[in-house]
């Protein structure tokens, strides 16, 4: 299964900048709306596209690999 760890890095955004941010701020930002936002964060089983990632790797200026994790079944 692949996680994505939006919450992880919405910490990790807020532990750089030392402002938290909110959904409504990601999806102001990116152009994604805030009930996806919502979901990825929520849901481990959530299905996303790669769009959706790679607006999310733009905003957190991170790799993919810190915004998704593989791990067996």
């Amino acid at each position: 299964m692949i996680k994505v760890k939006l919450r992880q890095a919405m910490q990790a955004f807020s532990g750089k900048t030392g402002e938290k941010v909110t959904y409504n701020e990601i999806a102001e930002k990116t152009g994604l709306s805030k009930s996806t936002l919502e979901a990825i964060g929520s849901r481990q089983d959530y299905n996303t596209t790669l769009a959706t990632i790679n607006s999310l790797c733009k905003f957190f200026e991170c790799d993919v690999s810190d915004l998704l994790e593989y791990t067996k079944e």
